[in-house]
């Protein structure tokens, strides 16, 4: 009886650690292979298995480079250079014709009362960097100083204004979504130095002319977040609400000639892609 016990108990043992054994392959398996797998469970909603082998590798881009006071930074090498100081080719002005800033020094400048500038191309789903300057020395007794904007879709503002000393209502100083939300934080530079946007956004989506999904912004300033995907109400509009208009899946991008001598430099625009989950 005793032999039968120990027998049994050495068959449970060879169980467990026969067990044991073919677990640790199983795990060995699914280590030791660093271009992936094919028999990891699907990723809810894809087609993907987890670390797939078969899943294309993300498109190699070299990184950009910042900028300084002194100095342009690079952009990324994937971006569409929208203005990189020496012509506007690649901006019209709001009747179609040539735009008619002035170009000086790596910069163009607002010409006063010649009229916003818009891109020839349109763009949806980018990321965008814009880099400008309000004019400095600040004028005594002028209120509004250094105003212009960066519109996306041509429609949505987000404000250029000298906010490191000049008061205005909230939703209208620098880097806010114009008439609708302040930046959550002030971090503007003082009057001639230069500043930049760093700009997320996504195009509203529209069915039988309702809004299903409104455009969503995310952008820093100076490298500081001041709206977090945040929802755009519609059309930046002065003293009354925004306007909501169904402006499809892609737009210009529009600078604004609001009289003053606002200067802006390295704008650059990378379009955005989906993850490729289908």
């Amino acid at each position: 009886m005793k032999s039968w016990k120990l027998f049994s108990l050495f068959i449970i043992a060879a169980y467990i650690i026969s067990g044991i054994f073919l677990l640790s392959l199983a795990q060995t398996k699914h280590h030791i292979s660093l271009l992936g797998y094919d028999d990891t469970p699907l990723l809810p909603g894809g087609k993907w298995h987890v670390h797939d082998i078969n899943r294309p590798q993300p498109v190699k881009v070299t990184a950009g480079t910042y900028s300084t006071q002194a100095r342009v930074g690079l952009p990324p090498s994937d971006a569409e250079v929208l203005f990189d100081g020496k012509d506007l080719s690649k901006w019209r002005g709001a009747k179609g014709g040539p735009a008619l800033w002035t170009i000086r020094d790596g910069y163009m400048e607002v010409a006063p009362k010649t009229g916003d500038i818009y891109t020839r191309e349109e763009y949806g789903n980018i990321q965008l960097h814009v880099e400008w300057a309000t004019p400095a020395p600040l004028q005594p007794g002028h209120e509004y100083q250094g105003n212009s904007g960066v519109f996306l879709q041509g429609a949505y503002e987000l404000q250029v204004f000298e906010s490191s000393v000049t008061l205005i209502y909230a939703d209208g100083e620098a880097g806010a979504i114009y008439g609708q939300y302040p930046p959550l934080v002030n971090s503007s530079r003082a009057a001639g130095e230069w500043q930049d946007f760093d700009v997320v956004f996504s195009p509203g989506r529209f069915k039988d002319g309702k809004m299903e999904i409104p455009p969503y912004i995310t952008a820093f300033q100076n490298g500081v977040l001041i709206h977090n995907h945040t929802a755009i109400m519609g059309d930046s509009m002065n003293m009354v609400l925004p306007v909501v208009k169904d402006h499809g899946q892609t737009g210009p991008l529009r600078l604004q000639d609001h009289h003053d001598l606002v200067r802006y430099r390295n704008i650059w625009v990378r379009r955005l892609k989906d993850y490729d989950t289908k």
